[in-house]
C-alpha cells in the first residue's frame, strides 16, 4: 500500500510541477489519452478532451513565468483498490483557485488519470 501511495504523491507531484511550470509534456505525461475534464461553468456541465485543455495550458503564459507565488497542496489521496485511486488536489493561479478531483487508474503497472473533475473560485 505504502507503494501506492508513493507512487500516486509522484504523479500528484509532477502534475502540479507542470500546472505550475505549464509544462504539458509534464502534465500530458499523467493522462490517459482518452481522459476528459469536467466542470460546471455558468450552471452548465462543461467536458473538455484532455488534449484541447492541454493546448489551452501550453497557450498561456505559466504561474512561474509569471512570477506567481507557488500555491498547492494534496489534500487526500484513497487507494480504492489495486487499480483505483482518487485523489483531491487544491492549486491557485490567482486569482483562480481550484480543487481537482483526479479519478486515476493503473495501467500496464502505472497510476495515470482517467478524468479530472474540478471547480475553480474567484476571490
Amino acid at each position: 500500500m505504502l507503494n501506492e501511495i508513493a507512487a500516486l504523491e509522484n504523479l500528484a507531484k509532477t502534475y502540479l510541477d507542470g500546472l505550475y511550470e505549464g509544462d504539458t509534456k509534464k502534465l500530458g505525461s499523467v493522462f490517459l489519452p482518452t481522459s476528459a475534464l469536467t466542470q460546471v461553468a455558468d450552471g452548465k456541465v462543461s467536458i473538455t478532451p484532455c488534449e484541447t485543455w492541454l493546448e489551452r495550458v501550453g497557450s498561456r503564459p505559466s504561474p512561474k513565468s509569471s512570477g506567481l507565488e507557488r500555491d498547492d497542496h494534496i489534500l487526500s489521496i484513497d487507494v480504492v483498490g489495486p487499480s483505483l485511486a482518487h485523489l483531491k488536489i487544491k492549486c491557485a493561479i490567482p486569482p483562480k483557485y481550484f480543487t481537482d478531483l483526479l479519478s486515476c487508474l493503473k495501467v500496464d503497472g502505472r497510476w495515470q488519470v482517467a478524468q479530472k473533475v474540478f471547480m475553480t473560485e474567484t476571490l
